[in-house]
């Protein structure tokens, strides 16, 4: 599985250390020299990995601080790369690094940095994968019930298409069967989306962990090569100094 990354540098030292190191670890590189330019790709992308030179780059920090604000990268997983004199690694931390790297950087402690972050990274397009499949889906809100039909459904969500328009916001309890499994399934989530014609997305919430197991696996069979992915922050930060 190939993962996708955007560097944010001009520092051609970093350039030179990171992209070989990410693309032995099956890493695609996407290199950056503009904040403002990164921000535009980052509201139109989606990455596995978002790099930023926090010190030695005008505008990297507050990028940093912003991406958590985005509806493509909130989740993804995100370094820091600090030269020791300007940020700090607990305000690089409280900007939303998930890992910190420390100048002058050497590629033993950016390999040690980026395995550590390997599993966190896969996780998270694993749990963000879209499934299409094709159910009936049972939508019971505060007032009434609607039938609907899935579009795709991941770890983390549900995509519907129901004759009726869901609200834009708020709760419903969602029931289905998984095809291929006879897995019958009844799942709080809470509407994160809905348009006027009926199409809408949902978010699960409060996953018991048999059910997000049984998702998990059937997801794993089902799963195919994927044409395009969308994205929880990885958990617990990590400094490479």
């Amino acid at each position: 599985m190939t993962l996708e990354s955007l560097l944010l540098s001009r520092d051609i030292e970093v350039v030179r250390i990171l992209r070989p190191t990410l693309e032995r670890l099956s890493i695609q590189v996407e290199v950056c020299q503009e904040a403002k330019k990164a921000g535009e790709i980052l509201l139109a992308e989606k990455f596995d990995a978002v790099i930023v030179d926090c010190d030695d780059l005008p505008g990297g920090a507050e990028l940093l601080q912003s991406l958590r604000s985005t509806a493509s990268n909130k989740n993804t997983v995100t370094f820091a790369v600090l030269n020791g004199k300007k940020t700090s690694t607990q305000q690089a931390f409280g900007m939303g690094a998930n890992f910190v790297l420390q100048k002058p950087l050497t590629t033993l402690n950016a390999s040690r940095c980026f395995n550590a972050a390997l599993n966190f990274m896969e996780r998270e397009r694993r749990r963000y994968y879209r499934q299409p499949v094709k159910i009936p889906v049972l939508v019971i809100l505060d007032d009434k019930e609607v039938k609907a039909t899935s579009t795709n459904i991941s770890e983390g969500g549900i995509a519907l298409f129901s004759r009726q328009a869901l609200p834009k916001h708020g709760s419903a309890r969602l029931r289905f069967t998984l095809p291929h499994s006879g897995i019958a399934l009844e799942i709080e989530s809470e509407v994160a989306w809905a348009d006027l014609k009926g199409h809408a997305g949902l978010r699960f919430v409060n996953l018991p962990e048999s059910t997000e197991e049984s998702l998990e696996k059937w997801l794993s069979r089902e799963k195919q090569p994927p044409s395009s992915i969308e994205t929880l922050p990885a958990n617990g930060p990590g400094v490479i100094q």
